[in-house]
């Protein structure tokens, strides 16, 4: 089934039942449906039609949830692009993407090149959710595709991740019953629409008949406490780091009654003393564990039993989920038995079609992360392969940052690290100057955040008189690492 086809049926069923509940208001399934057809309906008057693209460059709101709808309903795809992030970032994402409109707010017009079909949200009278008939739709070849997230990518240049209907439906049904999500149930959406968590928050919502609740952006761990206790979520999904920072600083095992029935978490390593926290705090609430890059969405998962007092490592990854079927294989090619490790390799149903303007992916997807192979089932993460890094649950590929820092004109060398790891996990730049002289963190700070995503903009800047390197030449990243780890004299 497809995305949007979830709605119309619960507004049939129960129209009045809350669907999703944001900062700018609440709609039942039945007002969702309706505004969702209007706005496909003047969407659909400014060109679009099944197979284009549709950019939302507007915060995380209700209305954003609806246009998504809307795109759907056109057989279009959405590409979600971070509210936050620098115009000229989003003009180089539109310039790749090739959208057939772009869905705005009115102040940001102004600071996007001239389009044919730039729309911002106040243009949209759909919003005011007149009754209208549902446009007709055309089906072509590329109607399958639902939405497109771009990616920090290894060479400079983001990377836009195609996933179709019938990938997201795939995880998405598995994933709602592996949940057992029923209409009773409140999902909070604390992932940005660009992150590939936002996609069970939505869609296991809207498939089960339940209400999806919008956190606000940039919020602070003990007002996501005060959300789940005055939303009483029931159903929590967030990288590891917003939960340990939750527990730290927002005190939410202080709780008396917390209404969380199931806590999933995804996107990077749970530091294991903070989970078994959590598991002796909830002892009868479903733990799950997620795994999988944005190209395959979820591809593993396990359930979090007992954590012995005893267990340093992290808890497993697990088993295939959703239909796909997971190996490592070995560095020699040959598939790694019970207690190796290898590259974790997928092939199913939730992948990704390809990469915006590149060949459709064909056969299985190597991932770049390394595991091994447990003895008794599933597998444990443990690292990548390449330079990509996580940060706070964003991927990150150093040499996008890195591109960008080499054209400040005073930057003669550069490398990202990361020191730290969890919440505390900091994006590191480290830079040798044509000038002979160090750079002043904030003036490197403001030139990064003009141009990237805010989650690639780095916390600590330094500059050396030269970058060490290794035997071959290569920066020495463990090096620098090692000086990170050491903390000597860092910058804020």
């Amino acid at each position: 089934m497809r995305l949007e086809q979830h709605v119309s049926g619960f507004a049939k069923a129960t129209p009045e039942a809350l669907a999703v509940c944001g900062p700018d208001g609440d709609l039942t399934y039945r007002e969702l449906d309706v505004r969702a057809d209007v706005l496909a309906r003047e969407l659909a008057s400014l060109g679009v039609a099944a197979g284009d693209r549709v950019v939302l460059w507007v915060p995380k709101s209700v209305f954003a949830v609806a246009v998504t709808q809307a795109v759907l309903r056109l057989g279009a795809a959405y590409v979600p692009v971070d509210p936050s992030a620098p115009p000229a970032r989003v003009a180089a994402l539109i310039a790749d993407c090739g959208p057939a409109a772009v869905v705005t707010t009115g102040s940001r017009i102004s600071a996007l090149p001239p389009l044919p079909a730039l729309v911002a949200e106040d243009d949209l009278s759909g919003w005011a959710a007149r009754p209208a008939a549902r446009p007709a739709v055309e089906r072509s070849p590329d109607a399958d595709l639902a939405y497109v997230l771009y990616t920090s990518g290894s060479t400079g240049t983001p990377k836009g991740v195609c996933v179709s209907h019938s990938a997201a439906s795939a995880f998405v049904t598995w994933a709602a019953a592996e949940l057992e999500v029923t209409p009773s149930d409140r999902l909070s959406n604390h992932a940005p629409l660009q992150f590939d968590l936002s996609v069970f928050d939505l869609y296991a919502a809207f498939r089960s008949g339940a209400s999806v609740h919008l956190v606000p952006e940039l919020s602070l761990p003990r007002d996501l406490v005060r959300f789940v206790v005055d939303h009483a979520i029931t159903v929590w999904y967030s990288v590891p780091s917003a939960l340990t920072m939750m527990m730290e600083f927002g005190h939410l095992l202080d709780v008396p009654r917390l209404p969380l029935r199931a806590v999933v978490f995804a996107g990077e390593v749970f530091p294991v003393a903070h989970l078994r926290v959590l598991r002796e705090r909830l002892p009868s609430a479903a733990l799950h564990n997620f795994y999988g890059p944005t190209e395959t969405n979820v591809c593993a998962s396990h359930r979090v039993g007992d954590i012995p007092a005893d267990r340093s490592e992290p808890v497993p990854i697990g088993t295939a989920a959703a239909g796909d079927e997971i190996w490592a294989v070995r560095e020699d090619g040959t598939i790694a038995a019970p207690g190796e490790e290898g590259e974790l390799v997928v092939s199913g149903p939730t992948l990704m079609t390809g990469y915006l303007g590149h060949e459709p992916l064909k056969g299985p997807y190597a991932t770049g992360d390394v595991v091994r192979r447990l003895p008794e089932g599933g597998f444990l993460y443990l690292g990548r392969r390449d330079g990509m890094v996580k940060v706070r649950g964003y991927r990150v590929e150093p040499g996008e940052v890195e591109a960008v820092l080499h054209t400040h004109p005073d930057v003669l060398e550069a490398a990202v690290t990361v020191t730290g790891s969890g919440h505390l996990a900091r994006l590191v730049a480290w830079v040798s100057t044509r000038s002979g002289q160090p750079l002043r963190a904030g003036e490197v700070k403001r030139f990064l955040a003009a141009r990237l995503a805010p989650h690639l903009v780095p916390d600590l800047v330094r500059t050396a008189s030269r970058l060490p390197r290794t035997t071959n030449g290569k920066v020495d990243r463990r090096a620098l690492s090692e000086q990170d780890n050491r903390s000597e004299r860092l910058q804020p």
